[in-house]
């Protein structure tokens, strides 16, 4: 940190010996294969104690050499100012924003639960494992936690342990200034395990852990009692180790208190590697024997071997797509997530990895695998049958834990996950939304409701910015499919392709059926945007999304109707039609351009130029039917016409 000139050493010395018990007396894990299934996942919540994982990382012989950590939080290095999954061999999670590594560790922890109950057997349990995490005083004042921990006692995670470094300071002083709640008995009154411990005392931090470890209905907590930046002389317990260097003469003093030597800057005593090697022997032998019992397992269970595959390596047949639109057929017009309900039911009958709930929303999103089981600890509430082999979550009304849980399912591996809820309550999942695609995994994110077209709720539902505002996020697959075909082949997507994080924008109102030209192939949706009604020598292209193609197309025939030829083409996903090459655009996109969307309009700009028309709403909405809202708004097919003419004629 004082080479970085930056970072944060209050944490990692704080914690490092509640770090160093637990790696070395009860996590399992094998350096040299980072991805073994039934490793213990650790998290360290508290992400800016980075060099605390990085250094224990090294140590215990990840792919984490001395150069690495002497590169500490500069361009290049594997040893970024926070830990970023698939950056840094070991990062489970990304973590940082504060509150998010618990959350998602709730997801590891029930995705564990879930694995287990399809694949474990009597002679051999292929999962058994736990989940354990660091926390600090910041993680539990962010309101995720709230959500998610609670969630996490509803579920009775008992293989979920967390060690909450209380050292009583943040960046601007004792906690006692914003936070004087009593920790332990929140975490009690959601039914978590609390234990408390000298967070310096390995004897008491070890049997605070074995003491978890025993409680198998219930989450636990383990509040260790830590002085931060432990071992400065003239800093530790103070605000000012936080966030800052130790500083040159602080750094010296620390060393020379702690019987070190001053140089080299870096230095690792030689029984301390010899300590770790011999350890990393243990480990690697622990998941040697692992394996052997694998073998043997699969062969004696070879349907459940097939399962386990199934959802290890997340398969799916090689026709989903053509099956997916399939379901999606219907003889009238519905709406996009009506049909995305069609899909959802498909798609789980031939993807047992399939998993997703709703945040208390499912009877208007649409999205619950019927048949398909309630998830949670075995019990039975009203009509809801509750198991670990269930495939549909109940979030409650916990947006922003749903999303991180999501995450976290999708993190452990074997699942692809989804969480619904209204487009505009989206904006309660940015940041795990945002974590999703800064770590690439393929969380799928269900928003229904998608513009002001859902009516009497009024503004408070009715999303206007927000589709542009999440295409914004680097790394994320926004789709607004126009009818049944183009939502199944979203889903198709989401399942088959996606290697980051899917959006689907679904439609409460219905819409029509659209006619494709010849020559049309259902793939050409994953190109984004293509001509879904063509006209001869078009003097403009509509571009369209959602439940306003069908109103481009309607708007196309009264123009026609005035000798006006244009082109209309469906842009389900904009982001996969900038992917396209130039020439694909440019073949699609004919004469002058013009967006039609119910919402904001200015990230159209960018394909239409500043001469392009943009038909959208800059204001907030209204409480009213869809379709007086279509013409006070000016989305009707007259309306949109008039607009084109009077453009073309400008």
């Amino acid at each position: 940190m004082e080479k970085a000139k930056s970072g944060h050493p209050g944490a990692p010395m704080g914690c490092a010996d509640m770090a160093f018990v637990l790696w070395t007396q009860f996590l399992r894990f094998d350096p040299e294969n980072p991805e073994w299934p039934n490793r213990d996942r650790f998290i360290l919540s508290n992400g800016h104690g980075s060099m605390l994982l990085y250094s224990l990382l090294h140590l215990s012989g990840y792919d984490l050499d001395m150069e690495q950590i002497q590169s500490f939080r500069q361009w290049g290095s594997r040893t970024p100012g926070h830990p970023e999954y698939g950056h840094t061999p070991g990062v489970e999670v990304t973590t940082g924003p504060l509150g998010q590594g618990i959350a998602h560790a709730v997801g590891m922890a029930a995705a564990a639960e879930m694995l287990a109950a399809r694949v474990n057997t009597d002679d051999f349990r292929p999962v058994d494992h736990y989940i354990y995490g660091i926390c600090g005083d910041g993680d539990l004042m962010e309101g995720v936690v709230a959500e998610a921990a609670a969630l996490a006692g509803q579920w009775k995670l008992g293989r979920l342990i967390f060690l909450y470094d209380d050292n009583e300071i943040s960046i601007e002083g004792n906690t006692d200034i914003a936070f004087s709640e009593d920790v332990a008995k929140r975490f009690e009154s959601y039914g978590w395990h609390v234990d408390r411990c000298d967070g310096h005392d390995h004897l008491a931090i070890a049997a605070a852990i074995e003491r978890a470890r025993a409680v198998t209905d219930k989450p636990s907590l383990i509040i260790c009692r830590t002085v931060l930046g432990h071992g400065s002389p003239n800093k530790a317990g103070k605000a000012v180790a936080h966030g800052a260097p130790l500083g040159p003469e602080e750094t010296r003093l620390t060393k020379e208190a702690l019987g070190w030597p001053q140089e080299p800057a870096f230095y690792v005593p030689d029984e301390v590697r010899q300590f770790f090697a011999e350890l990393k022997a243990e480990k690697q032998a622990e998941a040697r024997r692992w394996q052997e019992q694998f073998d043997a397992w699969r062969q004696a269970n070879p349907e459940k071997a097939q399962l386990w595959d199934q959802h290890k390596n997340l398969m799916v047949p090689a026709d989903l797509d053509a099956q997916l639109v399939e379901a999606a057929r219907s003889e009238k017009p519905l709406a996009t997530r009506k049909y995305s309900e069609m899909v959802i039911q498909r798609a789980a009958a031939l993807v047992p990895s399939l998993v997703g709930g709703s945040a208390d929303l499912a009877e208007s999103n649409l999205t619950t695998i019927k048949g398909g089981g309630d998830v949670g600890p075995a019990c039975r509430i009203d009509e809801y049958d509750f198991s670990w082999s269930g495939r549909n979550f109940h979030f409650g009304v916990r947006e922003h834990a749903m999303g991180s849980i999501v995450n976290g399912v999708v993190l452990y591996g074997g699942f692809r996950a989804y969480g619904a809820t209204f487009l505009v309550f989206s904006d309660y999942m940015r940041p795990p939304i945002r974590l999703a695609a800064l770590m690439q995994v393929p969380s799928i994110f269900v928003f229904t409701h998608d513009s002001f077209f859902l009516g009497e709720d009024g503004p408070t539902h009715q999303p206007v910015e927000h589709l542009w505002s999440l295409r914004m996020i680097p790394h994320v697959t926004v789709f607004r499919p126009a009818d049944g075909l183009e939502t199944a082949m979203a889903w198709a997507y989401a399942l088959m392709e996606a290697k980051e994080p899917t959006i689907l924008a679904l439609t409460r109102q219905n819409v029509p059926h659209l006619e494709r030209p010849a020559g049309f192939a259902i793939r050409d949706v994953w190109k984004g945007g293509y001509v879904v009604s063509d006209a001869a020598n078009p003097v403009a292209t509509l571009i369209a999304t959602g439940s306003e193609v069908g109103l481009a197309v309607e708007a196309q025939k009264l123009l026609a109707e005035r000798g006006i030829a244009v082109r209309v083409v469906s842009m389900p996903s904009v982001e996969l039609f900038l992917r396209q090459p130039r020439e694909y655009q440019e073949q699609v996109l004919v004469g002058r351009l013009a967006a039609i969307e119910a919402g904001r309009t200015d990230g159209w700009y960018r394909i239409i130029g500043r001469d392009g028309l943009a038909i959208g709403h800059e204001d907030f909405g209204a409480s009213a039917p869809a379709g007086v809202l279509a013409e006070k708004f000016g989305f009707t097919p007259a309306q949109v016409a008039a607009r084109v003419v009077e453009w073309l004629e400008g």
